[in-house]
């Protein structure tokens, strides 16, 4: 059967096509708003335009029974609040109802553990049951657009059209050319990061995460959710290990309480005044003072979701990094 994937060509994207590919699938076709080099030659069909565009959506489903739903804009600045909710919930809204009205079967929705799993209590590890932590997240356009997409996939499929939802962690892992997941990683490297935030994160394999995809396809039961993530760990734990594997210094202050927010917005103002780009997002600053862990024995009981070792996801994210942006070795150890 003919299989339709947006978002081909960003960091989970590339993944999964290469993971179909080397399963043997047939019949793969991708929708790419600027193209998508190299599929075609790889016999993947492609289709020019947006999900967006209901007249791009209608041609890309037509004749596709199954759709794996991964375009997405990442963006911590307010000021692209309204492309955010563009391409995450009008376009998700125009390729569902593309796909009930074309009789396709079934879609795997890609969305973000941050519509679940954010606290303030390192304590806490979120699951599916879980509400959205509305007062939290709203504060953040992209996270609020991708809780605003799940909603809007739900009422667009309604009982016509088999959902499967997928909320990944933060992305890492090789092929992050847009830097989409694994800035904070590059920002690391290149010793922006002054302070060691006081809440922490959870991470997971990209290459991980699409191995898992075709599982969801298959056998996640349809209206459900399915939370896929890897570690849990504090910052303090995380720019640990980037040291001792990357030998470059990691942040030598602790960030206590809210006036780090308020220092890095200010940093930020002056420095944009000056007409330079921050080192640091201030927002990036405020979500990292929440923990982002969460339970995924539900994704690993019925998707037989696992995960490789954090070592060899950090060693290939810093590989990566290194060779593409930071000039074969630039800011290498030491």
């Amino acid at each position: 059967m003919t299989t339709l994937i947006t978002g081909a060509t960003g960091f989970l994207g590339t993944h999964l096509v290469d993971e179909l590919l080397r399963r043997g699938e047939k019949d793969l076709r991708v929708l790419a708003q600027k193209g998508a080099p190299g599929l075609a030659e790889r016999g993947v069909a492609v289709v020019s335009g947006s999900v967006t565009s209901p007249a791009d959506a209608a041609r890309a489903v037509a004749g596709v029974e199954r759709i794996y739903h991964l375009a997405g804009f990442v963006s911590r600045k307010r000021d692209d609040a309204h492309r955010m909710y563009a391409v995450h919930v009008e376009g998700t809204r125009v390729l569902c109802e593309a796909a009930r009205t074309a009789g396709c079967k079934r879609i795997v929705v890609a969305s973000t553990s941050g519509t679940v799993a954010v606290s303030e209590r390192a304590d806490e590890l979120p699951d599916e049951t879980c509400p959205a932590p509305i007062d939290i997240i709203a504060r953040w356009p992209y996270y609020a657009s991708k809780l605003y997409q799940e909603e809007a996939a739900r009422r667009a499929c309604g009982d016509a059209l088999e959902l499967v939802l997928v909320n990944p962690s933060l992305l890492l892992g090789p092929g992050d050319d847009r830097l989409s997941s694994t800035r904070d990683v590059l920002s690391f490297l290149a010793r922006d990061i002054q302070m060691t935030p006081p809440g922490g994160l959870n991470f997971v394999d990209a290459r991980d995460v699409a191995a898992v995809l075709p599982a969801a396809m298959e056998r996640g039961r349809a209206g459900e959710r399915y939370l896929l993530g890897g570690y849990n760990w504090t910052f303090s734990e995380f720019f640990g290990r980037l040291e001792r594997l990357t030998k470059v210094a990691g942040p030598l202050l602790k960030a206590r309480g809210k006036w780090t927010v308020l220092a890095a917005h200010a940093q930020a103002a002056v420095m944009r005044k000056l007409g330079r780009t921050p080192p640091v997002d201030p927002e990036a600053v405020e979500m990292a003072r929440y923990y982002w862990y969460f339970d995924s024995t539900k994704a690993r009981d019925e998707l037989g979701f696992s995960v490789r070792e954090a070592t060899e996801t950090l060693h290939d994210t810093v590989k990566y990094l290194r060779a593409n942006f930071l000039g074969n070795g630039a800011l290498a150890a030491g």
